[in-house]
């Protein structure tokens, strides 16, 4: 785990554009395309890779993959191997992880009211499975 990330500093592979600022420290770590939806699949359950590609997001390999990576370098989430080599590979939210969930709630249920408020649509589609709230 990135200590860094706990102090709230982004990985020095993603530098803090403002350095000092709440704002985009918290941008830097969960800002990615696919972070939000990862940490929100995440608090449903752990998964294996292809666990996540599965969920039907337009999602590729390449990026699943550093996006995965820049979570566990935050110290957001956490990979496990669960066997022997080639080992089979779990990714879970760290206790760290989960006190962003509030923040994914947050922005879940505004995309709730948004689709609402632009489309007249009550929920999201199932094809990401991100109509559930998190816990």
């Amino acid at each position: 785990m990135n200590k860094k990330a706990l102090l709230g500093n982004p990985s020095p592979s993603r530098p803090n554009p403002i350095p000092g600022c709440p704002m985009a420290a918290a941008f830097a770590a969960i800002g990615g395309k696919w972070k939000l939806t990862l940490l929100y699949w995440l608090a449903h359950g752990e998964s294996h890779f292809a666990g996540l590609r599965r969920r039907g997001a337009p999602i590729t390999p390449k990026v699943l993959a550093e996006q995965l990576r820049e979570l566990e370098a935050d110290g957001l989430v956490e990979r496990v191997e669960t066997g022997p080599v080639p080992a089979p590979v779990i990714y879970r939210l760290t206790p760290y992880g989960a006190t962003v969930l509030p923040v994914v709630e947050n922005v879940r249920a505004w995309g709730e009211a948004h689709l609402e408020h632009t489309h007249g649509e009550t929920a999201p589609g199932a094809a990401m499975s991100c109509a559930d709230a998190v816990a």
